[in-house]
């Protein structure tokens, strides 16, 4: 079932028969620089079990992408409850296949996804969180976002908040 849809993606739920397909999402040394987990089809299955346990308990979580032109799995992207050094963050995190990256889709699918967000949530606020040294993330959050502030995370971890206030988002 679709949840969200853009001129290009559809945004679903999750199956479980993505393992395959959403391990191929991290299949290369720059996106396992920032999961390194994400090694096997068991590591697959429970990002995707973690999820569906976040749409029962949350109405949302990491959503896989579907590229419409081609059905394929071409990433994940959605909102998520995070820390972000101490804050409840709803966050829009976002993943694409090495194969399909550069081609705009995670601003595409993180644009629905904060839409979404605001529509579905009183949240004052919503935010990307980013390795500092991720600059390919960092890149679309700065399209994605309004603002943004450093913080150290619970591992002691630099990380960037991108950040979109409710009375700064603008719908598409």
């Amino acid at each position: 079932m679709a949840l969200v849809e853009t001129p290009r993606l559809v945004l679903r739920e999750m199956e479980r028969g993505d393992a395959a397909a959403l391990l191929a999402v991290f299949d290369d040394d720059y996106a396992r620089r920032f999961y390194p987990e994400m090694t096997s089809e068991v590591a697959a299955a429970e990002w995707i079990e973690r999820n569906r346990a976040r749409y029962a308990s949350d109405g949302f979580g990491l959503w896989a992408v579907i590229d419409k032109a081609s059905g394929a799995l071409i990433g994940d992207c959605g909102p998520t409850w995070q820390d972000a050094g101490g804050m409840r963050v709803l966050e829009i995190g976002y993943h694409i296949a090495p194969q399909s990256r550069g081609r705009g889709y995670a601003l595409e699918a993180g644009r629905a996804a904060m839409a979404f967000g605001f529509a579905e949530t009183n949240e004052p606020l919503i935010g990307s969180i980013v390795a500092t040294d991720n600059a390919s993330s960092a890149s679309v959050a700065r399209r994605l976002h309004q603002d943004v502030r450093s913080y150290v995370n619970a591992r002691g971890l630099d990380r960037f908040l991108f950040f979109t206030r409710r009375e700064q988002h603008v719908s598409a």
